[in-house]
């Protein structure tokens, strides 16, 4: 399923396309080879070395939550195909395509793998790769249909010898519409289920692992902006600014991107695809982060070059208020939907309300192996905060024809409050102070 950053990435390369060649003739452009980097995008380094990646034990744990919530809820089974999910549960990365591949999950029993059959021996090697990322590789057992096989008659034969002829079967909520139809037509007896009771349910609160990694991504991303920050001149373009922090994120060894707004298109949340000129004096937003380990950051930083004026820095402050109340609220025990109030209160009684007027968005989104993951920040949702939940905070004022300011940074809930990854922007002029 495209994420907002692919999306963007692929629009911003669509758009920046014609564009590239002038630019890699330009002297100190980011795009030409060999180029003399900013001294602030030179001087970030190599972090490689720093995330401790996974271990199989941990993953063997989520596998025996999951069979905990499988029972639970009264599912026979769990089928994951690609995507995040099936990363989180096994360590695979396996590429979606129109054939059905699967990780399959029996509430009792090993669990086994239905691969096309030209796909065995990838399947084996990864299974027997070191370090060791697949759960009970040794007993989990791989079925193989041909090309004018039904894979599904296949999945049905493979639940038969994992004792379920009959029940429910869970579905990963990303799963392609072909393949959830397969399942749900390949049996009378057995009937395709939501499956997210289970994947959310072991996602949605994280390990101390998990939020090592989440801590340092987003570390990396605030070094990143900070240099960007300190590379800006006026009259270069958002493309340019986006190219300097595909830059800086090569430059620490992990895959990020930003996408970057000036002026009036900092009022559209996510951007606009004019080309942009950055100015003394209007606002630029940059939104977006990197990888580590398959864990995600997602910032957003409002600033000015220069000096900002008094309506930029009254709306900023406000932002900021409704950033530090949404925190506050984020506490365990509490429904998702009060983090939400709190922010959207403070916008009100400042008189950029009422509701969605210009605080246009939810207050925030889950965030972990997917940049918007469960559960939601939103009016309405009464799913109880527990610690170890990660989310952003990210509240935004838009004044459509002027300008915008969000300030977003992920955190995670504690019984005290939310538990912020990054520190908060101290102002438009000077946003990396205290970095």
């Amino acid at each position: 399923m495209p994420s907002r950053r692919s999306f963007l990435l692929a629009a911003s390369a669509a758009v920046a396309a014609p564009s590239l060649s002038l630019e890699a003739q330009r002297p100190g452009s980011p795009s030409s080879a060999g180029i003399k980097l900013p001294p602030a995008i030179a001087a970030l380094t190599s972090r490689k070395s720093e995330p401790v990646p996974i271990t199989l034990d941990e993953r063997e744990h989520r596998v025996e939550r999951a069979r905990e919530l499988l029972a639970k809820s009264k599912i026979d089974a769990l089928v994951i195909c690609t995507g995040s999910s099936l990363t989180y549960f096994t360590g695979l990365r396996w590429g979606q395509s129109e054939r059905f591949f699967a990780w399959v999950l029996p509430v009792k029993g090993a669990p086994f793998v239905v691969c096309p059959v030209f796909e065995e021996g990838r399947v084996r090697e990864r299974m027997e790769a070191k370090p060791a990322t697949l759960p009970q590789a040794s007993v989990t057992r791989v079925y193989t249909w041909n090309e004018d096989d039904s894979p599904y008659a296949v999945l049905v034969k493979a639940l038969k010898d994992a004792g379920i002829s009959t029940g429910k079967i869970g579905i990963e909520e990303r799963t392609q519409f072909a393949f959830a139809d397969g399942i749900q037509h390949a049996s009378p007896h057995l009937t395709a289920v939501n499956g997210t009771p289970i994947t959310a349910g072991c996602r949605a609160v994280k390990s101390a692992a998990e939020l090592a990694l989440m801590r340092l991504a987003n570390d990396i991303t605030l070094h990143v902006y900070k240099a960007a920050f300190q590379s800006l001149e006026p009259g270069m373009t958002n493309e340019h600014v986006s190219e300097l922090i595909g830059l800086g994120y090569n430059r620490t060894g992990f895959p990020g991107y930003a996408s970057c707004q000036v002026g009036e298109y900092s009022a559209l949340p996510h951007g606009s695809l004019q080309p942009q000129v950055i100015k003394e004096g209007e606002i630029i937003l940059l939104d977006d982060g990197c990888t580590v380990e398959g864990y995600e950051s997602d910032i957003s930083r409002s600033f000015v070059l220069g000096k900002a004026t008094d309506k930029q820095k009254k709306v900023f402050d406000i932002v900021h208020k409704a950033q530090s109340a949404a925190l506050a609220a984020g506490k365990a025990g509490a429904p998702c939907h009060a983090v939400d109030d709190a922010a959207r209160k403070v916008v009100t009684d400042a008189g950029y309300g009422p509701d969605y007027k210009h605080f246009t968005h939810r207050l925030g989104h889950g965030i972990g192996l997917d940049g918007h993951e469960w559960p939601y920040l939103v009016r309405g949702n009464n799913t109880i905060l527990e610690p170890g939940m990660t989310f952003s905070d990210e509240p935004g004022i838009y004044i459509v024809g002027e300008f915008g300011i969000r300030l977003e940074d992920d955190w995670v809930v504690t019984p005290e409050g939310g538990d912020m990854f990054t520190p908060q922007s101290p102002s438009l002029e000077d946003p990396f102070a205290n970095v």
